[in-house]
């Protein structure tokens, strides 16, 4: 292709171009499709490249805007890693993603090998396929809102340790021989030592300097960006003047940042220069193949797709559960980590540079990760429907020593279900009376709302043993259930101890008056009451019972609702 001049020095050519407007047509179908952009361009280079259209070729500017783009894929991955989101779930996180990282590895082995691979290829395979996808997972959780709901911690912090992983692996294959043992071994601990260095000055500084520095700019979003990617292109100079990675120096620079109270803003502002490197990055991957090397074991790659997926879900289900975390719980965060991560192309393409394999290897590789990402999309955009679809399935999961959090146990407490805002000015008064307040609710997005409320919260279902027993409905002094659900409020006046009052809705009058004959206290029609009012009954309850009974009275016709105490 030609070369258009545009200013001096300076070139764009017509295949950068196609590549855009190709790109940004396909992350815009995939968009609608709900599916991951880095989908959209791994399938722009294998339609712009070699296998359909050919008309576009690697070239020299591409090389290194696909150089820059993978390390700066690695820092916005490391800005993305917070330690604090799982500190509170540390041990069992550790103990999950050591085993996973131990059998999954084994499963990514024994699969390429049962398919016929060589062992250099099973090899290689393995350890590009043991990763999960850190960028896709972390998205469409945060855009679910599941980010901070306990599956997503625990989906965060394997995350975090599978990424560590992955730079050992990029070490390794950054060796200057990796047929010598001795070497590859000489230069593992080079690196690691360097490693460490550039880990201690990115902690330090990220700590104690660059606070300060961007507390000054936070105001200008044009000096913060600035400012992170001065920080992410230190580190890459750091790393090649000291002989590392720059992907490793990269990856170190953004998890130094993102410990830091400024990651988030930080994160909005590089992600949209990311992105354009990283989508010239995964096209670039996709020009590289041919038909041949991309259909070479297209039978396989559907094979090994299947059963990994399975497999991976297999294992973390079995890890998580052994943690006595809640049936839910286990099952939405393995239900999430099922696919082949994009970082398989990063190591393949190494693995392929360093010629330990083919492109053919390359191609099967690519074939899995769309098969995998393209359908554990919609896993994880539809994880609670499937689980509430399968539910009966993993009731022998269920136990009386499992519960989602380990917190102090709850006497005489109160319980609301369902967050809102009669819960949020209920919360204080409640507090006052009973002490200690639980708030459970199935939206996981007020995990980060009720950081700012006294009160302890609970993301998942009521109908499930395991967190009715977690919160203590059997001990509580007073339940509000504000879930006009019927099956949630049998349960509770099944469960609920005798002297336990109970406010809760109901759909309509038939059903109001079934729930008093179960032994409900308080019955109330949403379509009768407004929120405003209810709190309103509720508090003056709270005060005094007695003189809550006369108030009720008067309002009877109105508000259409028995009590019994």
């Amino acid at each position: 292709m030609f070369d258009i001049a545009v200013t001096e020095g300076l070139f764009i050519t017509w295949d950068l171009v196609v590549l855009i407007v190709t790109a940004t047509t396909l992350g815009y179908i995939a968009h609608k499709t709900y599916q991951p952009n880095l989908v959209a361009y791994l399938i722009t280079g294998i339609i712009l490249g070699p296998v359909f259209l050919n008309i576009v070729q690697e070239t020299a500017l591409l090389e290194v805007i696909s150089e820059l783009g993978l390390a700066l894929l690695l820092f916005l991955l490391g800005l993305q890693l917070k330690f604090d989101a799982i500190k509170n779930i540390l041990k069992p996180v550790l103990r999950i993603a050591f085993w996973q990282t131990v059998l999954q590895t084994s499963l990514a082995f024994v699969i390429p090998y049962l398919l016929g691979f060589t062992l250099l290829e099973t090899t290689v395979i393995a350890l590009c396929t043991v990763f999960g996808a850190t960028p896709v997972i972390v998205k469409l959780l945060d855009e679910k809102d599941e980010i901070n709901s306990l599956p997503g911690k625990i989906d965060v912090g394997v995350l975090i340790v599978q990424d560590l992983y992955l730079v050992l692996i990029l070490t390794i294959f950054s060796a200057p021989d990796l047929s010598q043992p001795l070497v590859i071994a000489t230069n593992f601990i080079k690196v690691m030592g360097l490693m460490a260095l550039l880990a201690v000055f990115s902690y330090a500084v990220s700590r104690w300097v660059l606070p300060k520095v961007i507390e000054e700019v936070g105001n200008n979003k044009h000096l913060l960006f600035l400012n992170g990617a001065a920080w992410a292109f230190l580190f890459i100079s750091l790393s090649l003047y000291l002989e590392v990675s720059v992907e490793v120096g990269a990856f170190i620079a953004g998890l130094g940042l993102a410990q830091s109270p400024y990651s988030e803003e930080l994160k909005q502002q590089v992600k949209p220069i990311t992105d354009f490197f990283m989508m010239v990055f995964f096209a670039t991957i996709g020009l590289g193949l041919t038909p041949e090397y991309l259909t070479a074991y297209w039978k396989r790659a559907i094979v090994a797709s299947a059963v990994l997926m399975v497999g991976n879900f297999l294992i973390m289900l079995y890890l998580i559960d052994r943690e006595k975390f809640s049936p839910e719980t286990s099952f939405l965060g393995s239900i999430n980590m099922v696919q082949v991560s994009e970082f398989s192309l990063v190591v393949g393409a190494l693995a392929v540079t360093r010629g330990l394999v083919g492109n053919e290897i390359l191609g099967y590789l690519s074939l899995m990760a769309v098969i995998t990402m393209g359908i554990s999309t919609y896993i994880i955009k539809y994880n609670h429907e499937i689980y509430d679809r399968v539910e009966h399935l993993f009731e022998f999961l269920e136990s009386e020593e499992k519960g989602d959090m380990d917190i102090k146990t709850l006497k005489d407490h109160a319980i609301i279900i369902g967050y809102d805002e009669i819960t949020r000015r209920l919360i204080p008064v409640l507090k006052e009376k009973y002490g200690d307040v639980v708030v459970i609710d199935k939206n996981p997005k007020y995990v980060e709302t009720m950081k700012d409320e006294n009160a302890e919260f609970f993301f998942g279902n009521l109908k499930h043993g395991e967190m009715r027993r977690t919160i203590g409905l059997e001990r509580a002094s007073i339940i509000i259930g504000l879930a006009r659900d019927e099956a949630i409020n049998r349960r509770i006046l099944e469960k609920k101890r005798k002297d336990a009052i109970t406010f809760l809705r109901a759909k309509n009058r038939e059903e109001a008056a079934e729930l008093y004959d179960l032994g409900a206290d308080f019955v109330i029609i949403k379509r009768m009451l407004s929120g405003e009012k209810m709190t309103e009954y509720i508090e003056a309850f709270l005060e005094d019972p007695k003189l809550f009974e006369e108030k009720i009275e008067g309002d009877k016709q109105v508000i259409d609702w028995e009590a019994r105490l």
